[in-house]
């Protein structure tokens, strides 16, 4: 075939001269009339982001980028991956123009926020009905992160309720602690003029303008009129600063009137706060009530000087470590004091109670195991934290360590009894209490059941669920005594029994013991202990607890004969049973035959017989050797003879070798 272009000009060169001209002008009139390069045009972000435009675009407030439709000054394109991709990772990006020093960065405080990487935490990236692209209206973009309580209880500070955090705290950075704008005292006194009377009287004019504002006041907001702390002390909270302190007009005035503990006894009662125990909380007994205790007021009960736990742990910080399991009654409620009392005790370590006492007010069920038949020692005197760490542990329940680490603070001996090859998982795990009850039980050793199907079935389910169907059982395993014949803890022997099988066995099936002393020949697996590899030690379908039918049994072992018994024409009694011929685990006779060689065979082969007698050349069978020339079991010949034949022997020519008696 041709080409177009073949056809094209085949078609030209027939048209006429005049035709030829007039194509070429109407060719002409057709070209392009300029030959430019096209453009590409980009659409804008806005054109597919619709619904990003008509959120942001009508705000107050947006970001230059977004204003400007610079939105590559932040993004990378990204085409139809619909992947947010930034040029660069957290604050670094906004840093490009807004200069580290431009916000502060360079002060000793930082805004945990900034600080992080988390500008958007605070600010709109795109656009804000708020100045600064901020996400609220001020005090509402920190509610974002601060817990608004604190800030909007009954009597809230005037400048925060009409100008927000920003009244007194910086945004970003601040040379001052907690982000003030200016030194604490000089910051409230901008707003609280000391030297007017009604400060003056406030204060008993005491010359406070000096001192910590925050001692009584909290400057967000409180349950208390003037901004007082929720917990106050009374001379605090009824403007009677004399009652500990020197006067106003002094020249020391807030010199205190008393040293210490002493102070505080001018109106506490010290029998009271000790409530007839004679075990004394250290700082208590020093007179060091301001370790505990703030003087004037706090935003803790009890004018305490940090909540909870927080507390305690200044000293007892070890108590505070995290741990896998801790203690509820440390966690919740009333931490520490809902255990220990703050000033003094009867009971050591400042306890409310004695141990199994103080246990017992929240664990009332473990309590009741104390009246168990059977009840662990250390849980019946009471000794609780002889097993359990109060506070807190790494192991279940409380556990000062794994359950056999613990077990063994008092059991030691059982620890190397147990370093055998043997060893039952829950033990080898240290789960004591898988069998064990740790507090009391009904049964002997603790134990959470009766030894057997109660006990062992927790695990063994599988193995101890009844059986339908005709079959045979071991007594011990039918009986449910598992212990007759396992260890439970841990064994030399495989199985973890209490003995080798040699003679575990034996010591039931004595009859049998006795029989193998006095046999020709033995079963090995009868007389090196290997019971199992024909009996069950549990249960079977078959009798005598067979794990299988011969000869299927016995060819597990004899390999060799196996395959003989596959490839090679079969001796009908071994292709039935081979207990026909063959005593399980001992004989008087070799190869453990049930009988005599001869008297065997003769059960089947009449040597009586004409054909036998000639086949046999008239040799009394009584004398013979029936294997050394045929093989029991299989062979490729039909007479069953061995693969490998003496050649006179194949012809009958038994004369070549041996004295034929004429018949």
């Amino acid at each position: 075939m041709r080409s177009r272009e073949e056809t094209r000009s085949s078609w030209v060169r027939r048209l006429p001269g005049a035709a030829l001209f007039g194509c070429a002008v109407a060719l002409l009139a057709t070209a392009p009339a300029s030959s430019a390069p096209r453009k590409f045009e980009r659409k804008a972000c806005v054109d597919c982001h619709t619904d990003f435009a008509k959120t942001v675009l009508p705000q107050k407030d947006l970001h230059p980028g977004v204003k400007d439709g610079e939105c590559e000054s932040c993004h990378i394109r990204h085409g139809i991956v619909g992947a947010l991709i930034l040029k660069k990772e957290g604050n670094a990006l906004c840093l490009e123009c807004h200069g580290a020093e431009s916000i502060g960065l360079d002060e000793p405080e930082v805004h945990s926020a900034v600080k992080t990487g988390k500008c958007i935490s605070c600010h709109d990236p795109h656009g804000s009905s708020s100045k600064f692209l901020l996400k609220g209206d001020g005090a509402e973009a920190c509610y974002a992160c601060h817990d608004r309580k604190p800030f909007e209880r009954p009597v809230v500070h005037a400048v925060l309720a009409t100008e927000g955090c920003r009244a007194c705290h910086r945004a970003h950075s601040s040379d001052q602690p907690d982000l003030l704008t200016r030194p604490a005292g000089e910051l409230c006194g901008s707003c609280h003029d000391p030297g007017k009377p009604a400060f003056r009287k406030a204060h008993e004019d005491y010359p406070v303008q000096n001192a910590d504002c925050g001692t009584c006041h909290d400057p967000h907001s409180s349950d208390q009129p003037a901004l007082l702390k929720v917990s106050a002390h009374a001379p605090a909270a009824s403007a009677s600063c004399d009652s500990c302190h020197a006067p106003a007009t002094s020249e020391k005035p807030f010199a205190v009137t008393a040293v210490g503990g002493e102070l505080c006894l001018q109106c506490h009662d010290a029998s009271d706060l000790e409530a007839g125990g004679d075990h004394r909380h250290g700082p208590f007994a020093a007179g060091d009530c301001t370790d505990c205790h703030e003087p004037h007021a706090s935003e803790n009960p009890h004018l305490l000087a940090r909540p909870g736990n927080a507390l305690c742990l200044e000293c007892h910080g070890e108590i505070g470590a995290a741990v896998a399991v801790p203690h509820a009654a440390l966690t919740e409620g009333d931490g520490c004091l809902s255990c220990h009392l703050p000033h003094a005790a009867k009971i050591a370590a400042l306890l409310r109670e004695q141990d199994r006492a103080l246990c017992a007010t929240c664990h009332e069920a473990e309590a009741k195991a104390g009246v168990a038949k059977v009840p662990h020692a250390p849980f019946e005197e009471g000794m609780c934290v002889a097993c359990h760490d109060p506070h807190g542990s790494d192991s279940q329940a409380l556990l000062r360590d794994r359950a056999d680490a613990v077990c063994y603070g008092c059991h030691g001996d059982a620890e190397a009894g147990f370093a055998k090859s043997a060893v039952h998982p829950p033990v080898l795990a240290g789960q004591c209490t898988a069998c064990h009850s740790a507090h009391g039980a009904s049964e002997s050793h603790l134990l959470r059941a009766a030894p057997g199907p109660a006990l062992c079935g927790r695990c063994h389910e599988a193995l101890l669920k009844p059986e339908a169907g005709a079959g045979t059982e071991h007594p011990p395993f039918a009986e449910g005594d598992c212990l007759t014949c396992h260890d439970a803890h841990a064994s030399n022997v495989p199985g973890m029994l209490v003995e080798g099988q040699q003679t575990l066995c034996l010591e039931c099936h004595s009859d049998l013991g006795d029989a193998l002393a006095a046999d020709e020949s033995r079963h090995a697996p009868a007389t090196d202990g290997r019971c199992t590899q024909c009996h069950n030690p549990h249960r079977s379908k078959l009798a005598k607890l067979l794990q299988a039918e011969t000869p299927d049994l016995c060819v597990a072992c004899h390999k060799p004969l196996e395959q003989k018994l596959k490839q090679e024409q079969v001796h009908p009694p071994a292709e039935r049973d081979c207990l026909r011929c063959h005593a399980p685990h001992g004989s008087p006779q070799t190869k453990l035959l049930v009988e005599a060689q001869q008297t065997l065979c003769g059960e089947c082969h009449d040597t009586k017989d004409a054909a036998f007698s000639s086949a046999h050349i008239g040799i009394d069978a009584s004398v013979m050797n029936c294997v050394s020339c045929h093989d029991p079991h299989a062979s490729q010949d039909p007479k069953l003879f061995k693969a490998e034949v003496h050649a006179p022997f194949v012809t009958g020519s038994c004369d070549a070798c041996h004295v034929v008696p004429k018949r």
